[in-house]
């Protein structure tokens, strides 16, 4: 359908969209009425009991963990042990509220999109999958949302709490408090957790008309010029939708501003520790809210910068952030922010405003890991490197440090292996998929996951490994610790250089680590458990056939020897 041109076009356009669009809301409204109160329910009973359950053993374990760990101070420890109670005891309350929430956003806005989605033009039977999508499939969901939710209270916890309790080594500092510096924190942390909670809360509310103009007056703009996020036909009653939800996105952002305001005032205590000054927490208290509404005039582009005053709340460290007024950032830095940042309210071209989510390059990323994961766990369970044992222990117990790190490991260290060897400038993950710095993900997860990685592969290809030595990486990632040099000495590596060998032992423990914090995502484990099961499949048929393969020959040697002693009786 081609865009209309001119305003009795656009106007007739508008027109004949109307009751397609209330057809569809009301649809869509009926199943969330119906599916909604079911999915809700799921989530909070699911994760109530979850949080109620563990909560003993959370509170129990917290204490165990804060006392045994040699990673803190006396006084910080000691401080730590005071004030946690606060927290673990307002965590089964907020928990269940959020559950609440959540569980009602997610069991009837997620039919309500279904419902939209049903008529995208890849979608065959549209007026059947109008009824159909957002039922089940909503309940399916709420059910792995709990699935989730037990998987990181009951992992991923844990996980944290047994890191915290690990050794360190002899000559690392562990983090200290100045007692005489504690009431100067836990006062500017007082003052600012009331200042900025205040000042931050009235500036979001006074902007919030502004946002929300703002983005009706975009999307109206996208609907009837068919562009941005309704550049295509079937994106067009989104756009009704899009209006009508728009209000909740406003809400939610004035909530979310509210709730992350304490947070910023709690870190004027942080400020006093680190610069030893009271006035410096003070300053920060101040200059909190300036950087806030600077934020967000650059979110919604109502001005450069910020009229509030920023006092200067750093004297330790290079960067000091001293006033700063209207007009005074560069516009070049701003014109280059504006360009990088993607969470403003700027026309995106995508199909639908679900796919826009479920199509970026993090999940594309994600299916590149566990696709190849599956194919080197099963190159491993051929070679022998992995065995039926080793996956039945990570079905059994869950945890399996060679298949849940190791394995990951070894996939991205061949990702960094190709990427250097292919002197790309950036990962190689697929054959003709490039990732650079250009595409790939913005968020801040990926961004701490890519960029290591970009630092490790340079340091790979300077290293001009040899392909005996990229064999040999194999064996010693899945095998050996990689904790000295001298795990290496009866491995058979090629080259006997003690630098070469604790740079690349680096590399792996390296990897190693940000492979363990990946594996603390609740979706990595219910993921990564799939794969083991498929695994456990091809350990089983390849020990099958091994057994098969064995008895074959242990019958050909058998009979072998037999018309050999009746050739030995008949000659004597």
């Amino acid at each position: 359908m081609e865009v209309p041109i001119g305003f009795l076009e656009k106007l007739w356009s508008l027109v004949s969209f109307l009751p397609f669009f209330f057809l569809l809301l009301l649809l869509g409204l009926f199943k969330a009425l119906i599916v909604g109160p079911i999915s809700s329910a799921i989530i909070l009973i699911g994760n109530s009991c979850v949080i109620i359950g563990l909560w003993p053993a959370h509170f129990i374990w917290t204490y165990y963990c804060l006392a045994r760990t040699k990673r803190m101070g006396l006084v910080l420890k000691t401080l730590a042990l005071i004030l946690f109670p606060l927290p673990l005891l307002l965590w089964p309350v907020t928990g269940i509220a959020g559950s609440l929430v959540g569980g009602i956003a997610y069991g009837f806005l997620t039919p309500l999109m279904a419902t939209f989605e049903a008529i995208g033009e890849t979608v065959t039977s549209k007026s059947y999958h109008c009824f159909v999508d957002g039922s089940l499939s909503t309940i399916k969901g709420s059910c792995t949302v709990v699935m989730d939710f037990t998987d990181f209270c009951f992992h991923s916890y844990f996980s944290y709490m047994d890191e915290l309790r690990e050794m360190v080594s002899a000559d690392a500092k562990p983090l200290e408090i100045r007692l005489s510096l504690v009431p100067s924190c836990l006062l500017a942390g007082l003052i600012g957790v009331v200042v900025d909670g205040v000042l931050i809360t009235v500036v979001a509310l006074y902007k919030s008309p502004y946002m929300l103009l703002k983005g009706w007056k975009r999307l109206l703009e996208d609907l009837v010029g068919r562009e941005g996020p309704f550049l295509e036909t079937v994106c067009v009653p989104f756009a009704g939708l899009a209006i009508c939800l728009w209000p909740l996105a406003v809400v939610g952002a004035v909530i979310a501003s509210v709730f992350s305001s304490f947070f910023l005032g709690l870190y004027s205590g942080v400020i006093v520790h680190q610069e030893e000054s009271f006035r410096m927490g003070c300053n920060y208290i101040i200059a909190a809210v300036s950087l806030y509404d600077e934020y967000v005039n650059d979110l919604l582009y109502i001005r450069e910068g910020t009229c509030l005053p920023r006092p200067c709340y750093r004297t330790k460290t290079n960067t000091c952030h001293g006033k700063k007024i209207l007009g005074e950032r560069k516009s070049v830095d701003l014109m280059n922010s504006r360009s990088i940042n993607s969470s403003r309210l700027v026309s995106q071209q995508s199909r639908t405003l679900k796919k826009a989510i479920t199509l970026y390059k993090p999940v594309q990323v994600w299916e590149w890991l566990f696709k190849s994961c599956e194919v080197n766990g099963r190159i491993l369970i051929r070679d022998g490197l992995v065995n039926v044992k080793d996956v039945e222990q990570c079905l059994v117990r869950g945890t399996c440090k060679k298949l849940f790190i190791q394995l990951p490991a070894w996939t991205v260290l061949q990702c960094l292996l190709a990427s250097a060897k292919s002197n790309s400038s950036g990962l190689v993950i697929t054959d003709g998929v490039e990732l650079t710095e250009l595409n790939s993900p913005k968020d801040k997860v990926f961004v701490w996951l890519v960029g290591p990685l970009m630092i490790m592969k340079e340091q790979i290809k300077n290293l001009e490994l040899t392909e005996d030595e990229e064999y040999c990486l194999r064996k010693l990632v899945m095998v050996c610790k990689n904790e000295r040099t001298e795990d290496w000495d009866s491995t058979g590596f090629p080259s006997n250089d003690t630098v070469r060998k604790a740079q690349l032992q680096a590399i792996i423990r390296r990897l190693q680590g940000m492979v363990a914090s990946m594996s603390r995502i609740p979706t990595f484990r219910r993921r990564f458990m799939n794969l083991v099961k498929v695994l456990y499949i091809e350990a089983l048929e390849t020990g099958a056939s091994q057994n098969r393969a064995g008895g074959i020959l242990k019958t050909e040697r058998d009979q072998t020897q037999n018309l050999d002693q009746t050739a030995t009786i008949d000659v004597v």
